[in-house]
């Protein structure tokens, strides 16, 4: 197991484990949850006794009970939301404001090419984007923007893993899991931020593009097209 220090962006400690969301494995393990509210909506929090496994937005608690289950179907799930709730709230505050030293230890897991994919993505700070091309180029895989997507379609970690902040090379938001209009609102909450601080970098091929002042949203096209798994149809 490999614990990587991402102090530099939010204090998060990352476990890695190479093995699939899925829990296949894990008959034994018992996976403690929370349920709260925050401005995306319903939050749900899964800890493992290695730390944070999963972190779901939703519009309900029921649905995001199901998808948790789905996750780790092998796994015994307690609800724990009175004896979670300090770290709920440190979560609740990391979605709030993902700019934040927030010190929280994530369980994260993945297949290796997932997890070299969700490393690139935790070096896009707040108020930046990148595309999947550019995602690609950086884990030295030029070819592979449709795994990207897929890989991005795969976290179960919102904001911790910030998926939200790959778009499609055109600049337009593209898809996301949790559904576009939360993309739209996390990408938007930390550009308002950042334009207080001197703007927000968009992030094409490596090369950080200062942009003063705009919003990401206003870059998107309002005829994009979501694949039902939250896939990108044009992942570049």
């Amino acid at each position: 197991m490999t614990f990587i220090e991402t102090s530099e962006r939010t204090n998060v400690t990352v476990a890695l484990r190479d093995q699939p969301n899925t829990g296949a494995d894990a008959s034994d393990e018992l996976i403690r949850f929370a349920i709260g509210e925050c401005s995306l909506g319903s939050i749900l929090a899964g800890v493992t006794d290695k730390g944070i496994c999963a972190i779901l937005l939703g519009d309900n608690s029921s649905v995001l009970r199901r998808e948790l289950r789905e996750h780790f179907k092998a796994a015994r799930l307690i609800e724990s939301d009175q004896d979670l709730r300090e770290l709920m709230a440190k979560i609740v505050q990391l979605v709030e404001s993902p700019w934040l030293a927030v010190d929280l230890i994530f369980d994260l897991r993945g297949t290796s090419f997932e997890q070299r994919v969700w490393q690139a993505l935790r070096q896009i700070p707040a108020g930046s984007t990148a595309s999947y091309t550019d995602i690609a180029v950086r884990i030295g895989e030029p070819k592979k923007a449709f795994a990207v997507a897929e890989a991005c379609a795969a976290n179960i970690l919102a904001v911790a893993i910030p998926c939200h902040r790959v778009v499609r090379k055109s600049g337009a938001l593209g898809g996301y899991r949790w559904g576009f209009k939360r993309k739209r609102a996390l990408l938007d909450r930390e550009a308002a931020h950042y334009r207080g601080v001197g703007g927000f970098y968009f992030i094409r091929a490596g090369a950080p593009v200062h942009i003063s002042g705009a919003s990401v949203s206003g870059r998107s096209s309002i005829g994009n097209k979501v694949l039902p798994s939250g896939r990108d149809n044009d992942a570049t």
